[in-house]
């Protein structure tokens, strides 16, 4: 994240009560903004904002810096509420905030952010913006709602086509769509039809990226817990690809461990589907189809964007998009 957008953010949260309790609340509705994090989202605002001709030091580029501070900001409420449904133990590397303080005070801060983030919308004074957040939050919530759905009902009866719905919703709009919207806003552009498309097969490319990570035996500076996606019981491109193929005994077993809560799994099981995965040829096949997707959505921003203001911010975002939907460890 840009320190500009940090100090923004932290400007906007309160820092300093006399009830010590008061206090500790403010110190946890900084922790995961100041846990940091690679900023992609504000990040393709941000360009998207200079694309369409925002120029840094003028009111509109200020508007972008606010709403990509918006972006920061529902991402970190969304993260702390995530953390909570999956029953994640870390985050960026550190204990999840509920595995710190308790579910209750945890999801009290996540309702916090949620509200300081409409005040960053408020801030940022940019005609339209408040629809894009809504649709933004109506978008993301659908696709989690298909995921935490899919598990409490223990649902594996599921195609690759389903997995790819859920994170066009879950993943795409926040990471990809909206941003670049809310960035033609700043600039006092209409934001291209094509986005939606483009953010589409870039968010899946994403996601599909970010699912991989989670299956490696190295994945570098990941910042999450490997293997945390199976004991959770998500549901993935590789393990639904795998599911299709695999010899009954192994699928038997998965279902068995997946039907238990991730404290009653077995270390042991969970080692061998992980291992089971990562021999089958099912990471390839993801890896295969991500890159698909990220080609052609790049593709599609680039037909978007050929007639902008400022083509070398083109250029970097182009880049950017290309970074991280090709990522390895």
């Amino acid at each position: 994240m840009r320190s500009e957008l940090l100090d923004l953010i932290l400007g906007l949260l309160p820092d300093t009560h006399p009830r010590p309790e008061l206090r500790a609340f403010y110190a946890m509705l900084r922790d995961y903004p100041q846990r940091g994090g690679k900023g992609l989202r504000s990040e393709l605002l941000l360009l998207s904002a200079q694309a369409h001709g925002a120029r840094q030091g003028t009111p509109q580029w200020q508007s972008a810096l606010w709403l990509g501070a918006v972006i920061e900001l529902f991402q970190n409420w969304v993260l702390i509420h995530d953390d909570i449904e999956d029953d994640s133990e870390e985050r960026r590397g550190k204990p999840a905030l509920h595995r710190l303080h308790g579910l209750p005070l945890a999801l009290n801060a996540g309702d916090a952010l949620h509200a300081y983030m409409w005040a960053a919308v408020e801030q940022a004074g940019v005609p339209g913006a408040y629809r894009e957040v809504l649709t933004m939050i109506h978008r993301t919530a659908e696709g989690q709602h298909l995921d935490l759905d899919w598990v409490a009902r223990r649902e594996w009866d599921l195609s690759e086509a389903d997995y790819l719905e859920m994170v066009q919703l879950k993943t795409a709009y926040y990471t990809v769509i909206i941003p670049l919207r809310l960035g033609a806003l700043a600039a006092g552009c209409l934001p291209s039809d094509a986005f939606t498309p483009a953010g589409e097969a870039l968010g899946s490319a994403f996601q599909i990226r970010d699912d991989v990570l989670n299956l490696l035996e190295d994945a570098g500076n990941y910042g999450k817990e490997i293997g945390g996606d199976l004991l959770e019981g998500k549901r993935t491109l590789i393990v639904l690809h795998w599911l299709n193929a695999a010899p009954a005994k192994q699928r038997a077993v998965f279902l068995e461990q997946m039907a238990l809560s991730r404290a009653d799994k077995d270390p042991a099981r969970m080692a061998e589907v992980l291992n089971w995965l990562r021999q089958s040829g099912s990471l390839d096949h993801a890896q295969d189809y991500a890159a698909q997707q990220g080609e052609r959505g790049l593709a599609l921003l680039r037909e978007a964007l050929s007639g902008a203001a400022d083509p070398a911010a083109v250029a970097n975002m182009l880049g950017l998009a290309r970074s991280y939907v090709t990522r390895e460890a």
